[in-house]
């Protein structure tokens, strides 16, 4: 599971190549900003989004081997950058070649207003990895003509036909992920895991006739694969060496072999021969055994996340988006933080959850804030803020967890964000100071309560099917809201100032309590289009959590909505109750998990996540107008240099910065375009 940022923190703190050509471990750099302590944070802007830089602090202290894992992992990462464009929408990758091919040819005039619409066009493409937005997941709308459009092809010589060039512009696949069921959740969704003529019902049956060998540890089944129908049969074409994006795979796979040769310890090696088999094999057993031996590998200083993990962009919640993160330990921060990996067993025996949807021993569970060195996949350029891992219920109960804050990723945030919505949105100036003076330290908390406790905490009943199944669509931000209220209800217990991690636990919770109403109830809304309904999982936990305590809390008095001068504004009156709603959702909220309530679940998600109050929408769009900071942040990565000798051997590797969003994005088409268009 994973925390998605964008501009959360903005808002709460305002929240083909041959394997043996040797230009393989000799990328050419785009371009170069050096790090420094005056670094340059932001990089672009246009449409909705702002392109950031991370650094990666504390390189310099890593020995040539560790830097050598790293370097490997992220070229690993990289290898797989096409499989995500494929998997959002099937013919991504034939429009992506079009309009890169356009950019890069096009010598007519480029002052124009129809031209610059084109180059927002293809950012916001290379943004969303594909033609529907990352977020929103409504198709990209161009603010160029067809016909415009037909000269940039024709002066360019460049071929795009048939429903790839016309579902530009017309209205056909227009949302990537469907959550209404009346339009039916797979025929309704452009995304590229279902295969023509199949439905919801064709899934879940044929899903339903797998069995697992051991029930009590079930198999990802769906989660490495892709649904089609052939000669009126249902089959799987599964993600591996030899099989679907084959190409791609057998790339990722010879960077994970070199990975593995200069592996930390001999766990981390273990876990990368499974992973390396895994691609190979497609095995789902093998996966489950990868994720037990990467789970249980914790020494170290480079860890990563690779593979097709989150199920977000599946309707169903069964297929795996492609992503990596490559990762180097904060040691700072992580010590710091230690507390609640030390501790988890005390926030599960005291949270307010029925006794028998406790776990008696939380095991296993580490925390981590990282450094990130490379991202690729579905966590790139957007990213997630922090990562809990892995997804499957069994194994977190009998192995344990990792959970990591990306420490220099939330630095970027802070550093390119500024105070005026907070100071437009917050009911006083109480409110704002708070949130000025504790707000960081709350969403690092809320983060590291999220991950740590939330994700490892609660568990189902027994003879209750994986969430998936049982809670069907719903799954995803069922999930991510329980482990939200987790982290909600402990950021104003006294016992985080008795274990050290803050100075003053009631205004620190005030802090937290402030920004995630402010933010469920009405800066979030900045994101939608009028009139849109509230899609994307994270979005929509947020709001059904504000939605659900703000009406009991309404009804007693501990919020209020106020109006003035005309604006609308939320002020909570009483934290401590606050938090004992907070509470309440969370005890029910696990137990619609525990034990598979399908109808509950669908009642809270669509009673208080999905519609939005239309009049405060309007109102909060136009008070939001006066900003022109862009409402989403993503981030172009550093660029890992290799330095070798007569030998080919690597002696160095340097770390630089792109100078542009685009040179990044030309690069990486050009170094790891491996995958047919069509697959």
């Amino acid at each position: 599971m994973k925390i998605k940022a964008y501009l959360m923190l903005f808002f709460a703190a305002t929240i083909l190549f041959s394997c043996a050509d040797s230009k393989m471990e000799n990328p050419a750099a785009v371009g170069e900003v050096d790090q420094t302590d005056d670094f340059d944070y932001q990089v672009d802007e246009f449409a909705d989004i702002k392109i950031l830089r991370y650094q990666i602090p504390g390189w310099e202290d890593l020995s040539l081997k560790e830097q050598k894992l790293v370097y490997y992992l992220v070229q690993a990462g990289l290898s797989g950058r096409d499989i995500i464009w494929d998997q959002n929408y099937k013919h991504n990758l034939k429009i992506r070649e079009a309009l890169e091919n356009i950019y890069a040819s096009y010598e007519g005039d480029k002052t124009t207003d129809d031209w610059k619409n084109f180059e927002t066009y293809l950012k916001r493409v290379w943004f969303s990895n594909g033609i529907h937005h990352h977020y929103s997941m409504d198709k990209l709308k161009p603010e160029f003509s067809k016909e415009y459009f037909d000269t940039l092809l024709s002066e360019t010589n460049t071929q795009l036909t048939g429903e790839a060039y016309e579902v530009i512009f017309n209205d056909k696949d227009a949302k990537k992920v469907n959550l209404d069921e009346s339009k039916g959740l797979v025929e309704g969704s452009a995304v590229n895991f279902y295969g023509e003529g199949i439905t919801a019902k064709d899934v879940e049956q044929f899903y339903a006739n797998k069995k697992s060998p051991n029930p009590n540890r079930p198999l990802a089944f769906g989660l490495n694969s892709k649904l089609v129908k052939e000669n009126g049969q249902i089959v799987e074409k599964v993600y591996k060496s030899g099989g679907m994006y084959g190409p791609a795979i057998d790339k990722i796979i010879f960077w994970l072999e070199k990975a593995k040769g200069v592996a930390e310890n001999q766990q981390q090696a273990d876990a990368l021969g499974l992973l390396i088999k895994y691609y190979t094999t497609g095995d789902l057993q093998t996966w489950d055994d990868y994720n037990i031996a990467w789970v249980e590998a914790t020494e170290g200083n480079i860890d990563y996340i690779n593979s097709f993990i989150e199920v977000y962009n599946d309707p169903l919640g069964y297929t795996g988006s492609y992503e990596t993160i490559v990762q180097i330990k904060d040691f700072d921060m992580s010590k710091k933080m230690q507390v609640l990996e030390e501790n988890v067993q005390w926030f599960e025996d005291n949270a307010p959850l029925m006794e028998e949807h406790k776990k008696d021993s939380v095991v296993g569970v580490t925390y981590k804030t990282v450094i990130v060195a490379g991202e690729a996949g579905d966590a790139s350029p957007a990213t997630p803020i922090g990562v809990n891992l892995p997804n499957s219920n069994w194994i977190r109960k009998e192995h344990g967890s990792k959970s990591v804050s990306l420490g220099n990723i939330i630095n970027s945030y802070n550093n390119a964000g500024s105070t005026g919505r907070l100071e437009e949105f917050a009911h006083d100036e109480e409110e704002i100071a708070l949130e000025k003076e504790y707000g960081q330290l709350a969403d690092k908390l809320h983060t590291a309560l999220h991950e740590v406790v939330g994700h490892a905490s609660g568990q189902l009943n027994p003879g209750v099917g994986e969430t998936k199944e049982t809670l069907k669509s719903y799954a995803s931000t069922l999930e991510e809201g329980r482990a939200d209220l987790v982290g909600l209800y402990y950021l104003m217990d006294p016992k985080l100032e008795e274990f050290g991690l803050v100075d003053d636990y009631e205004k620190v919770g005030k802090a937290a309590y402030d920004g995630y109403i402010r933010n469920g109830l009405m800066t979030q809304l900045i994101r939608l289009e009028p009139g849109a309904d509230i899609e994307e999982a994270h979005m929509r936990n947020r709001q059904w959590v504000s939605a659900w305590v703000f009406e009991k809390g309404q009804e007693k008095g501990i919020i209020e909505k106020v109006t003035r001068d005309g604006k609308t504004y939320f002020n909570i009156t009483d934290y401590a109750a606050l938090r004992d709603l907070f509470g309440q959702l969370l005890k029910e909220t696990q137990r619609i998990k525990s034990e598979g309530d399908y109808q509950a679940a669908k009642d809270l998600v669509e009673n208080y996540g999905v519609k939005v109050d239309q009049d405060i929408h309007t109102e909060v769009l136009e008070r939001n107008a006066q900003f022109k900071s862009a409402a989403y942040s993503g981030f172009v990565n550093p660029i890992l240099v290799p330095e070798t000798d007569d030998n080919g051997e690597i002696t160095a590797i340097k770390v630089v910065q792109p100078t542009s969003f685009e040179e990044q994005m030309l690069k990486y088409s050009e170094e790891f375009d491996v995958l047919p268009l069509e697959n």
